[in-house]
């Protein structure tokens, strides 16, 4: 059976949140056991929000939480990291309201992890196994989960855009596949929705250097790290967000333009009905922890 995971040693890291700009500094720390992962508010008197479906706050351009009126913003590329390195028990402290964008992948949080260490701890790592398939579908996005072994993940995008168009990737979830297949993969926008989303008080500390950029014809500061960077961006944070179910999943995830907030839905779901799925112990093989 694998068991649970933290990391060796605090590591640190300083940005700018995408949304926000403001400067914040993020600090991860060993986890206790069992206890999942969990933001650490400095600046709040060191408010701890858990990362799990019951403090998903509102949901759009970024996965946020909420717990009794502290927020935390943009989770899901330090989450889906997490994921997919099998670690399971972390505090990530910050001392603002929204994570560090970096350079919009989860590349740097791989080095963070690679910089502090991984540990085993004593006790058994669990999965959510679907045993029933659950669909949600909303406005042409679409969203499933089947019985499957593993954690496998299939995704598909259609963007109106020369340089995107039909994308699809599909992906086995292991710690050597994730790093190489998806944690490079950066956040991506368009210049024509710029002056609408800084209007909504978003975006304020986007830029050429944390985001594949575009106009009406092309990407404007390439090259890409991928031919089909995009959907391999948007299966990297689906696993941020399905990290909210609060252990890995054991099936299979397929998802059509679904988007942060169809993600989220699913999450609220499987675990409001529970007849969809089961718990059972990981084998080392499928989800052990990268070292």
């Amino acid at each position: 059976m694998a068991m649970q995971a933290t990391i060796s040693q605090p590591v640190s890291v300083s940005g700018n949140g995408l949304h926000s700009g403001s400067e914040v500094n993020l600090k991860l720390i060993p986890g206790a056991v069992g206890r999942g992962i969990q933001f650490r508010r400095t600046d709040l008197e060191g408010f701890v929000v858990e990362a799990h479906a019951g403090n998903i706050a509102k949901v759009s351009y970024a996965t946020s939480l909420m717990k009794r009126g502290v927020f935390i913003s943009t989770t899901e590329h330090l989450l889906s990291a997490l994921m997919g390195c099998g670690v399971d028990n972390v505090s990530a402290e910050i001392d603002n309201l929204e994570l560090p964008i970096l350079d919009g992948s989860a590349q740097p949080y791989i080095e963070m992890l690679d910089a502090a260490g991984l540990r085993t701890q004593r006790r058994p790592r669990q999965a959510i196994c679907i045993v029933e398939p659950l669909e949600l579908e909303e406005d042409g996005k679409f969203i499933g989960v089947y019985p499957g072994d593993g954690y496998h993940l299939h995704y598909e995008i259609n963007f109106p855009h020369p340089a995107i168009e039909k994308q699809s990737f599909d992906l086995e979830l292991t710690p050597a596949n994730y790093r190489r297949e998806l944690a490079p993969a950066r956040t991506f926008g368009f210049l024509r929705d710029v002056e609408a989303m800084r209007r909504q008080g978003l975006i304020r500390g986007g830029g050429m250097d944390n985001a594949v950029v575009l106009d009406d014809r092309r990407v404007v500061n390439g090259p890409l790290r991928f031919d089909d960077e995009f959907v391999r961006h948007k299966m990297l944070d689906l696993i941020g967000d399905l990290a909210l179910l609060g252990l890995p999943l054991q099936g299979r995830v397929v998802a059509n333009k679904a988007g942060h907030a169809l993600h989220t839905a699913l999450v609220r779901r499987l675990l409001r009905e529970k007849s969809h799925w089961k718990l059972v112990e990981t084998a080392p093989h499928e989800l052990a922890a990268a070292v």
